[in-house]
């Protein structure tokens, strides 16, 4: 399908109305009385609103009649939850509303899928992003998040790193008027599976480490800090900094 279709779930786009500002109130407010005509009104009045979120999310690969109907689901919520008795325009409240359904759909279709425990503590974690962001006018450090939201920092990165999305092979990652370096050239040449299949063992055996055994490798092998940093970072002595990275790497050799 093309993006700049002019039907899509049977709407034909280039008859959607408008409606004003006055007008959506006066309909919010019926519809809060519970009049179903100023609802489907309201709806009706709003998918060119859909139709502008849904661009944001074209090239995601999934048809645009699936994201027009799941971005109408969001307008509906919007309608149905909106308070009319705060001074806020109606598109500021419905378009993240719009747009939360439409990631829930998209990350819920992933074929690769995520934990819900996991999933909310990457949400969790990207709220806490924002908040910091608008506090202290930069991009916050993970441990920043960590602190913010009580989780270890290993948990976070691993939570935030779960739901990002793959990146194609071909993709390009560098170009300096020559020819493009792309993410393939980056992979390296196996002649077997035995590289992914460790991956995959060694993905296993990590998960099994406890939260500070997770935290130590993390800040150790990630960050490249010294055991003594460590120690200094997380409470503890360089001793058992070197214990529990000793035995967190012995517990991952046995099984992969």
């Amino acid at each position: 399908m093309q993006y700049n279709k002019v039907e899509i779930s049977g709407v034909n786009t280039s008859k959607l109305k408008v409606l004003s500002e006055d007008k959506k109130m006066e309909l919010l407010k019926r519809v809060k009385a519970g009049d179903k005509a100023a609802r489907e009104e309201l709806i009706q009045g709003n998918l060119r609103l859909v139709l502008s979120v849904i661009q944001k999310f074209m090239s995601r690969g999934t048809p645009p009649d699936d994201l027009f109907q799941v971005g109408v689901v969001g307008l509906i919520k919007a309608i149905d939850n909106f308070d009319v008795s705060l001074d806020v325009r109606f598109s500021t409240y419905a378009v993240p509303m719009i747009m939360g359904e439409l990631r829930r759909f998209l990350r819920d279709d992933a074929p690769i899928r995520v934990s819900r425990s996991m999933r909310d503590l990457a949400y969790k974690a990207m709220q806490a992003r924002e908040k910091l962001m608008n506090e202290q006018n930069n991009e916050p450090t993970a441990k920043d998040i960590s602190k913010e939201i009580g989780v270890p920092q290993s948990e976070v990165v691993f939570a935030l790193e779960s739901i990002s999305e793959p990146v194609s092979i071909y993709e390009p990652v560098y170009s300096n008027t020559g020819d493009a370096l792309y993410m393939l050239d980056q992979l390296g040449d196996s002649e077997s599976d035995e590289g992914w299949i460790d991956e995959l063992l060694l993905r296993d055996a990590i998960k099994m480490l406890s939260d500070r055994e997770k935290n130590i490798l993390y800040l150790r092998f990630y960050q490249g800090k010294t055991q003594v940093e460590v120690a200094d970072e997380i409470g503890i002595s360089q001793a058992q900094v070197s214990r529990l990275e000793k035995n967190a790497l012995s517990r991952i050799k046995s099984k992969v």
